[in-house]
């Protein structure tokens, strides 16, 4: 069962064993929906160093006026630009060499981007690591963020796969970004949504699960890496 707004808001108030069920910071009342509290984007995003070709800029900043822009924008320098052009398969994101492995410690480094406050366009090639504004905790609830409406219209993807979260989690919520255009994303906008719905069984907290990776996250967070698993 999905919770309500007003219900939302009665959980936050509500102490059990001297804290809420639900903790948001910061909070605005402004943003609770029907059944939902608004996500902002943070100011920071990371992408994977590895998926960058040599002379690409990762994403660019907005001058406020999209004639300002050509593809030349994307490129460090014009000799960059201009290798693109008669060399655009090295600059190919299908390319093997900027493949990610999963379980390797170097394909997850990163580098970090500000967006600043008049807008950061996003390239549809490359994936970028956000992070909400708002700190939550919650408690005997399970909770998962999607797309506001407006950001889907925009053809904003907001999670890959990581939606949902998990009774006990605490942090800010890391943000799997990908748009199908160049787009424009600005700090503090509007970037999603959390719900909170009911479970049934006995509780199993992600925060004192020895095995979760995630809990205490602040800012974007790289993958943690994926164990290889023996069989028998």
């Amino acid at each position: 069962m999905q919770l309500t707004g007003p219900e939302i808001l009665r959980r936050m108030q509500l102490k059990t064993n001297q804290k809420p069920d639900i903790i948001i910071v910061p909070f605005n009342e402004k943003c609770l929906g029907s059944n939902s509290y608004d996500l902002h984007l943070s100011d920071t995003l990371k992408v994977y160093k590895h998926t960058l070709p040599k002379g690409m800029k990762p994403a660019i900043e907005y001058k406020g006026n999209r004639d300002k822009h050509s593809m030349r924008d994307w490129f460090k320098s014009y000799f960059y630009y201009i290798y693109y052009l008669y060399c655009k398969q090295k600059f190919d994101i299908i390319n093997p060499k900027f493949l990610i492995d999963p379980c390797d410690e170097e394909s997850h480094e990163t580098i970090d981007i500000k967006i600043p406050e008049t807008g950061l366009i996003l390239s549809p090639n490359i994936g970028y690591l956000g992070s909400t504004v708002e700190y939550t905790e919650t408690r005997n609830l399970f909770p998962y963020i999607d797309g506001k409406s407006s950001v889907g219209r925009n053809f904003i993807l907001n999670h890959h796969t990581a939606g949902r979260g998990d009774d006990g989690f605490c942090g800010t919520w890391t943000l799997e970004i990908k748009t199908l255009y160049p787009t424009i994303l600005y700090p503090n906008m509007r970037i999603g949504q959390i719900y909170y719905d009911t479970f049934i069984g006995e509780r199993k907290p992600y925060n004192l699960n020895k095995e979760s990776h995630y809990n205490g996250q602040i800012a974007p967070t790289a993958a943690a890496l994926i164990p290889i698993e023996k069989t028998r």
